[in-house]
């Protein structure tokens, strides 16, 4: 199994026109999941039950997993993973409830006039965990505790069902820690339609969060507008791992395969300035894709987005990540402190060989629901600020609508817009 080589030692100017770019994502299922969204609006729950027996290959009759299998799915896992859960559960709450405001941004007061900013959590959240390849209870954990840390009331979960129907205990198990109110055996495109729009069984939400393929991604672009839906393309998973002469190769090798591992239309880029490392990081990923289980998979992703690219030193390899713009930034050198304040676009950053994205994937603290698609140029980690909204409450007193009023008339009939300016004369 070969990275693709890319050699751009000696290159002069931004890396913008050498750095290869995957076609935009979302354009070759574009009408495929404006098909789906539409079948489901149209017909509701029977769209979705055809639907999941289409793509999962399942027959459902009820959608909504019932709560009593939610609230004993706890019980029905391995000790040992239910206190891991425990544990990551309890440190994405804390770090989530240390980044809220829980109080208004202040008060602004100028000349008589009052203005209050007040920060209100959505009332009803849809979040969505992935499924097909591997199951996500991480996930859960990840999009439902800053929900639950925003105030929401209500939060549903979308889950893909296993070929027996059911959604994996250790999905509701996870969203029984969290506190999940709602969980439905719907995935894929199907399951984002149910939430923005609503069904017979589903109640549409106000906003849609959680990653997936490009059909689920594709999906939430489609229906932003009719909920709210974060700014990031949270689709297939990337990574860029930047190595020096030093890297172990097996450690930067294998962080490229965790990536990988998720499935196709992902990127695996490793990015050096040792001819040497990017021979041996090359030589163990394609052992370590021969041994793995998962080997048709990772093949078919690394074939398409799989890179080996050599630079001229530690400053060009980051700004080559700058322009990728990638899910996960490894900095796997001794320097990786130095080079941070260089980086300007990646979902989040690893510093150091000790730091592997796969423990931000779990236990960190911020969220693993990340920008892809370089969409990390201007788009955040999901957090809960995307399960709130501000709105500002004005207060004028009688000697500010004295003074000020008159502008306002004078602005108002420059517009045309007479009832506006009458509302301000008939204060007056």
């Amino acid at each position: 199994m070969a990275l693709a080589r890319l050699d751009l030692r000696g290159h002069r100017g931004p890396f913008d026109a050498v750095v290869p770019r995957p076609a935009a994502a979302g354009a070759d299922v574009r009408e495929a999941v404006a098909a789906v969204i539409g079948d489901v609006r149209r017909r509701g729950d029977d769209a979705l039950r055809e639907l999941t027996e289409r793509f999962d290959g399942v027959a459902v009759t009820e959608l909504r997993v019932p709560p009593e299998e939610v609230a004993s799915a706890p019980s029905r896992v391995p000790a040992a993973l239910r206190e891991a859960l425990g544990v990551a559960h309890e440190r994405i709450r804390a770090y989530h409830a240390h980044t809220a405001r829980d109080e208004p941004a202040g008060t602004f007061c100028s000349d008589g006039v009052e203005v209050r900013e007040l920060v209100r959590p959505v009332a009803r959240a849809g979040c969505y965990a992935p499924g097909g390849r591997a199951r996500y209870p991480s996930t859960v954990l990840m999009c439902a505790t800053p929900a639950a840390v925003a105030g929401v009331r209500e939060v549903a979960l979308c889950a893909p069902p296993g070929p027996d129907g059911r959604v994996a205990d250790a999905v509701l198990a996870a969203a029984a820690l969290a506190g999940v109110d709602e969980v439905y055996r719907i995935g894929g495109a199907q399951a984002i339609a149910a939430l923005a729009y609503g069904t017979e069984s589903v109640r549409r939400v106000d906003v849609v969060v959680g990653p997936g393929n490009l059909y689920v991604a594709e999906a939430k672009r489609q229906v932003a507008g009719a909920v709210g839906v974060a700014s990031a393309f949270a689709g297939p998973s990337e990574v860029v791992v930047v190595a020096g002469p030093g890297t172990p190769a097996r450690l930067a090798a294998i962080d490229l395969v965790v990536q990988a591992e998720h499935g196709p239309d992902g990127l695996a880029w490793l990015v050096t300035w040792s001819e040497a490392t990017a021979r041996e990081v090359a030589d163990e990923v394609a052992a370590l894709v021969a041994a793995s289980p998962r080997e048709a998979d990772l093949r078919a992703t690394l074939a398409k987005g799989g890179y080996a690219c050599l630079v001229d030193g530690p400053e060009a390899a980051v700004a080559v990540a700058n322009v990728i713009a990638p899910e996960h930034l490894e900095l796997l050198v001794p320097e990786a402190a130095d080079l941070l304040p260089l980086v300007e676009a990646a979902g989040a950053v690893f510093l150091g060989l000790g730091s592997p994205a796969s423990f931000g994937d779990y236990l960190a603290g911020p969220n693993h629901v990340l920008p892809t698609d370089r969409t990390a140029r201007f788009a955040s980690a999901l957090g809960v600020e995307d399960f709130r909204h501000r709105l500002h409450a004005v207060a004028v007193d009688p000697r500010a609508l004295a003074a000020l009023g008159p502008h306002v008339v004078t602005l108002a009939e420059a517009e045309g817009l007479p009832a506006h300016a009458e509302s301000i004369r008939a204060r007056l």
